[in-house]
């Protein structure tokens, strides 16, 4: 939770019940987007972190439920949001909300070094005063997805609209479904990923799973197999919880990347054949899908002020059903292609 006002965010958090003891500066970084070391060492030294109401040092070990406050000070704006006419692909509107099918290489909001061009600079064109819960980097938006990852986004259009969508991620009241393509014969035909994740402690660009559930924050992914290629699987993922790069890390930590996932180890051949003729079908199924092969397909849940059910679908883009497609065809003719 956290509460804001002109110079700090309040945040408050309240450890699960598995909560292996650690570090509350690390605990903290699990939960506070963009948060550094420093900035939260230095909230510590001037008495900004709380635990159970008491002032803590920062080798204080949060242990289950404890209940851990911080004041945090608000990152400096670079820059304000400024309205950009940039089409979007809205596939449903209402006074309440709207839903938007964002492509891949689209930021969701500003962050370092992506001040402009992102789908809270087209939002900021297309509608007015939306509500922002006190963050004007924001406005509108309830979740998101990653820059290279395409599909489904819920925007809310007012305060009562983003309360309540804001508390149906929380509670995982949403029904959320991904497709992708990743490396390898996925061996069950559905299964459930089990893992804490948090931001790396090696690399802070991208998240890791803490299987024993020492760091980070619990994550849950389902998945069925909908087609086997011999060296991909395509599966569909149904999110129980929201954490950061969840998908992408889960698979990663099973063993199976996402196609051409960079940041994860896909963008290379890891599984197949040493012929040259393999190597360049992948080159070739690089270059069509040029980024992870991950699309946010469906999106459910009631509707806040008529609490109609709702349930919204997307096409895949045109570059992962290019891509399957190439993997189908492979695996069907194999050994023509070898």
């Amino acid at each position: 939770m956290n509460i804001h006002n002109k110079e700090f965010i309040h945040y408050e958090f309240i450890a699960d019940p598995g909560q292996n003891p650690l570090r509350v500066d690390r605990f903290i970084l699990n939960f506070i987007e963009f948060a550094t070391r420093n900035k939260i060492q230095n909230a510590i030294k001037n008495g900004n972190v709380k635990v159970n109401g008491l002032e803590v040092k920062s080798n204080y070990k949060v242990k289950a439920y404890d209940q851990v406050t911080i004041s945090y000070s608000y990152p400096k704006v670079e820059n304000e949001i400024v309205p950009q006419d940039i089409p979007l692909n809205i596939i449903y509107d209402d006074d309440h909300l709207l839903i938007v099918n964002k492509p891949a290489g689209m930021v969701v909001h500003p962050g370092y070094g992506n001040y402009d061009g992102t789908l809270v600079n087209a939002l900021a064109y297309h509608f007015k005063n939306l509500p922002n819960q006190g963050d004007i980097s924001r406005p509108g938006l309830v979740h998101r997805i990653d820059k290279n990852t395409s599909g489904l986004l819920v925007i809310a259009k007012t305060e009562f609209a983003m309360l309540d969508l804001a508390k149906k991620f929380s509670d995982r009241n949403l029904n959320r479904k991904y497709y992708a393509l990743v490396w390898g014969d996925v061996k069950d035909d559905s299964g459930t990923i089990i893992g804490n994740i948090g931001r790396s402690l090696k690399n802070r660009k991208i998240m890791t799973v803490f299987p024993e559930g020492e760091y980070g924050k619990s994550a849950i992914s389902h998945y069925k197999v909908l087609e086997r290629f011999g060296y991909t699987t395509l599966v569909e993922c149904k999110l129980e919880t929201g954490r950061t790069h969840q998908i992408r890390a889960h698979f990663k930590f099973i063993g199976h990347p996402l196609f051409n996932d960079a940041e994860y180890g896909g963008d290379k051949i890891l599984k197949g054949t040493t012929f040259n003729k393999y190597k360049q079908f992948v080159d070739n199924c690089f270059k069509i899908c040029s980024r992870q092969a991950l699309h946010a397909i469906s999106l459910g849940f009631n509707h806040p002020f008529s609490k109609e059910e709702l349930y919204f679908e997307s096409h895949l883009p045109k570059d992962m059903k290019d891509l399957i497609n190439k993997w189908r065809d492979y695996s069907k003719h194999k050994l023509s292609i070898l």
